[in-house]
């Protein structure tokens, strides 16, 4: 019974510690916003059937 436990403790730190890690990047890193542009080229655009 007392791997069992030791292996339940391990499994619920190591969850902890993702869901800390997790919840840490949602709270402290913002998204960097700016405009995107993407040219395509004008082969791509017409049918090429």
């Amino acid at each position: 019974m007392p791997t069992l436990f030791r292996l339940i403790t391990v499994i619920a730190v190591l969850v902890g510690l993702v869901y800390g890690a997790m919840f840490a990047l949602a709270t402290f890193v913002e998204p960097k916003k700016g405009e995107m542009k993407v040219r395509i080229p004008a082969e791509r655009l017409t049918d090429q059937r």
